[in-house]
């Protein structure tokens, strides 16, 4: 499926897009309901920029991100995505056996660096294998372009005669990423790429990933639920509950100034480093919604201390409340919610 329906400058458009989960009961497996994994999300990706998927565990950021890659097949909705020859695709009406031309141009790193790596292949088998699927069957090729990957995330050529037990969490990362940027990508997928590693590992893959992107044109969509580690990668932030997204804005904007009282609890929560600076943490009452049995309204509604009688019975479209800043929030423009403020220096 083709369209023309697409701004130049972006690379993803994402419309309407939904993922539900039928739920079976009893002997004949009788479809009861369904959890909304994904419900109606809307949002749309610049070339060479990074967008984050922010949000507690649970919401749906995982699940939206392998809809777009189309690792899983979406319920409804639409993923235009503008390929390197300048087309348009559809990813989620796409047949599959038109996926495999595309798979080339949108790559994921996962989360787990110790989970993603087949521990009876070596590094060379590993990274070069994506190489192999896609018709280079030159063995010496392979492996010219898997020495030249390694040196590119701070890895020895020589690595590539080893598997993966031999190294740390941080260098099996790089070897994802590696991996992921072997057929040159436009669109790389990061899914929780740093949570499983040290702070101080942390800080060196986010660094890795920046010079990539500047050296190579990368597109990230970066899922995450540090909002620090957000905020040190990304040029815009969309913030998901329980499915949906209620906020999309350039970083400093969202961190400064949330329209979304989601947000605003979630920003209560990042550490401040400042002594100086000093926030009251906002703590949510209630149990986070169920996703198989949505409250009517508003899904934020029943924890929300800002909810009237409109919250609770009409949906919120997203609206855009400040040129780039999206909400959906009955009462945005009335609330003044705290952000995160930059303490002054001396």
């Amino acid at each position: 499926m083709t369209t023309n329906s697409m701004p130049d400058q972006l690379l993803l458009d994402v419309k309407g897009l939904k993922k539900y989960f039928p739920i079976r009961r009893g002997l004949l497996q009788k479809v009861v309901g369904y959890v909304k994994a994904v419900d109606d999300v809307t949002f749309f990706l610049h070339q060479k920029e990074t967008l984050s998927l922010v949000g507690e565990s649970g919401c749906g950021k995982t699940t939206t991100s392998r809809c777009i890659l189309r690792a899983i097949s979406p319920t409804e909705g639409s993923v235009l995505y503008r390929g390197a020859a300048g087309g348009i695709v559809d990813m989620a009406g796409l047949h599959p056996s038109g996926l495999q031309a595309l798979r080339k141009e949108m790559q994921m790193i996962f989360q787990d660096p110790f989970a993603s790596l087949n521990p009876r292949m070596t590094l060379l088998d590993i990274v070069g294998e994506p190489l192999l699927v896609h018709g280079e069957k030159s063995a010496s090729v392979r492996t010219e372009r898997v020495a030249e990957l390694l040196r590119l995330v701070g890895l020895r050529a020589e690595y590539m005669r080893r598997y993966p037990h031999a190294f740390s969490g941080g260098q099996r990362q790089r070897i994802g990423i590696a991996r992921a940027l072997a057929l040159n990508p436009r669109l790389v997928v990061a899914d929780e790429p740093v949570s499983a590693l040290d702070v101080s590992v942390q800080a060196q893959i986010l660094n890795l990933m920046l010079d990539l992107q500047e050296q190579m044109g990368l597109t990230y969509l970066f899922v995450a639920h540090d909002l620090s580690v957000v905020r040190h990668i990304s040029d815009r932030v969309a913030v998901m509950y329980v499915g949906r997204i209620v906020e999309t804005a350039k970083t400093e904007e969202l961190f400064a100034r949330p329209l979304h009282p989601y947000t605003e609890a979630l920003l209560s929560a990042v550490p401040k480093p400042d002594p100086r600076m000093r926030s009251e943490r906002i703590v949510l009452q209630g149990e986070v919604a169920d996703p198989a049995n949505p409250p009517p309204g508003c899904y934020f509604n029943p924890r929300c201390a800002y909810a009237e009688e409109e919250c609770r019975s009409r949906t919120p479209e997203q609206r855009e409340i400040a040129p780039g800043h999206f909400v959906s929030c009955h009462r945005a423009e009335n609330l003044r919610l705290r952000g995160v403020v930059t303490a002054a220096r001396n």
